[in-house]
């Protein structure tokens, strides 16, 4: 089989980039390198087809998609944060740009698309957990930018007979997420600060909850959605359906690490939500997938990919 990942250099799309080489597959990588890292590719860079250039480019998408029987697109730009600072840009590239991946895919007689969504189209619900049967409530331009996605992804389907799920993912952490951005995600600031002997900073007072999933389990879902009969649109939460506060989170990781460093608190931020945990049955009906790593695992892991690199640089 052949496939395209988009945003194939970044956290989440080179870890499916390696997985799917591990299986033999064959791989397009498109990626402008915005956020994505060329590192990320090197041990496998000989094995992928890598094309340089943006999903808000059609007919650079068009070119890439030749051939492909399979879609994963997670180009992004992945941060609530970001799209508040920014929203033209991030709706350039969240919605202009998945629109063109679904019209190359369509034209291309791609089999399926697999779009990465978010769990942000939820919102601030008092409803736990969140189920894919809840009414979006996006917060941000990012939120609403992602379920755009999701509805262009259903009419697609509906309308083209182009095959599409997607994936909402909750708070994807591991291995090569980036930790130096000024957008970054919280496991790697976390980590990197507390192995540098760094107070890191929680917004807001530490009580918020999030659903976080290891990358691997992330990776085998995309996977499991490529596999058995249409999925004609429909939205799948891909989570752990549990939920930890980031004061849990600070103390875990301390405990890992070896530290006894106490976070600073700062002013929460526009467009956070305050509770996230997902319903995960649906993935286990349409999909056959259920998480196989759990928190706590995937912290053991994340640390000691961190602590290795650290070590490396010095």
């Amino acid at each position: 089989m052949r496939f395209m990942v988009t945003g194939g250099a970044g956290f989440i799309g080179s870890s499916l980039v390696h997985a799917l080489v591990r299986r033999g597959d064959s791989v397009v990588v498109l990626d402008n390198f915005s956020t994505g890292k060329r590192e990320n590719l090197e041990p496998v860079a000989e094995r992928v087809n890598l094309v340089e250039g943006s999903i808000t480019d059609l007919p650079t998408v068009r070119n890439a998609m030749q051939g492909v029987d399979f879609v994963l697109h997670q180009a992004a730009l992945a941060s609530v944060q970001r799209s508040v600072d920014d929203p033209l840009t991030s709706n350039e590239i969240n919605v202009k740009g998945t629109l063109n991946v679904l019209v190359a895919a369509r034209d291309a007689g791609v089999k399926r698309v697999v779009y990465a969504a978010s769990s942000s189209v939820y919102g601030d619900t008092e409803e736990l957990p969140k189920h894919e049967a809840m009414p979006p409530r996006p917060l941000s331009p990012y939120a609403l930018q992602k379920w755009v996605g999701e509805s262009y992804c259903k009419v697609f389907s509906d309308l083209y007979s182009l095959d599409t799920v997607a994936l909402r993912y909750f708070n994807v952490f591991g291995p090569r997420q980036d930790p130096n951005s000024e957008y970054a995600a919280v496991i790697p600031i976390f980590v990197t600060r507390l192995l540098a002997q760094s107070a890191p900073t929680v917004y807001g007072d530490g009580e918020q909850s999030r659903d976080f999933t290891f990358i691997d389990n992330v990776v085998a879902a995309n996977l499991k959605a490529c596999e058995g009969a249409p999925k004609n649109g429909v939205a799948v939460n891909i989570a752990c359906g549990h939920r930890y506060t980031l004061n849990e989170l600070h103390a875990r990781l301390a405990g890992l690490i070896g530290t006894d460093l106490q976070p600073h608190y700062a002013e929460a931020r526009q467009g956070d939500v305050r509770h996230s945990m997902a319903a995960v049955k649906r993935a286990e009906t349409v999909l056959g997938w259920r998480p196989e790593i759990d928190f706590h695992d995937g912290l053991e892991r994340t640390v000691e990919w961190y602590r290795t690199l650290l070590s490396a640089s010095r």
